[in-house]
């Protein structure tokens, strides 16, 4: 299947957003959204969905290192189905543990200032997402 797929990364204060190219093989840091009003994330979302002319989303599952699931993986869910609602595109989610740490490790290897890392680093753990995502989807 070809066509862009946008990933989210959802976060208490922060959704990191990020893109891949049309082959999907790609996937690139976008931008980062306030989570707040949580009300109208999933509409600020699929407007963005819509400005980029992507065909399927994924919602970054954060779980627990054990596996379970707590409080912000049920709103990831939620999202994730106001987002199918709403796009009317494919919505799939993928278990995203680690993915925020990852991102923090390599811009802090990288020598990004802390300022300017919390904006970034949202947006580089939905870029890791959508990579594991799409390497999942490659291989079947």
């Amino acid at each position: 299947m070809e066509g862009r797929v946008l990933a989210v990364d959802p976060g208490s204060r922060r959704v990191g957003l990020a893109l891949s190219d049309e082959s999907r093989r790609l996937a690139s840091p976008l931008r980062t959204l306030d989570a707040e009003p949580a009300a109208t994330l999933a509409e600020r979302v699929a407007a963005v969905a819509r400005e980029v002319g992507a065909v399927e989303l994924v919602v970054g599952l954060p779980r627990n290192l054990d596996g379970s699931s707590g409080d912000a993986a049920r709103l990831a869910r939620a999202l994730a189905d106001e987002l199918k609602r709403s796009t009317r595109l494919p919505v799939s989610l993928h278990d995203e543990r680690l993915s925020s740490v990852a991102a923090e490790r390599h811009l802090v290897g990288q020598g990004v200032r802390r300022e300017k890392r919390r904006g970034l680093v949202d947006q580089l753990a939905a870029a890791l997402v959508l990579e594991a995502f799409l390497e999942r989807r490659r291989r079947g």
